[in-house]
């Protein structure tokens, strides 16, 4: 191959950080579960649903996002073979 040109494997691979629509998804997600635990050793039900809102919240907007077409298929790697580990 040719310095500077790309080949059909490498064109394909791209970056793993996704949009940032899916990322203020997870945020809320996250966010939602950080409450709901921190409302769990408080002992605080109201915290807790509060925390299960967010998440819920959270995963309708991942699935308005549509995240999952934010995963990056990677060209398949070539193992090592025996003798290239002396």
């Amino acid at each position: 191959m040719v310095e500077g040109q790309k080949s059909e494997q490498t064109e394909n691979l791209g970056s793993h950080g996704g949009r940032a629509s899916s990322w203020l998804a997870v945020t809320v997600m996250l966010i939602g579960f950080t409450v709901g635990g921190f409302g769990l050793t408080m002992d605080n039900w109201m915290i807790v649903w509060i925390g299960v809102g967010l998440f819920v919240v959270g995963g309708i907007l991942a699935l308005v996002f549509d995240i999952f077409t934010d995963v990056v298929i990677d060209a398949p790697r070539a193992g090592m073979r025996a003798e290239d580990h002396r």
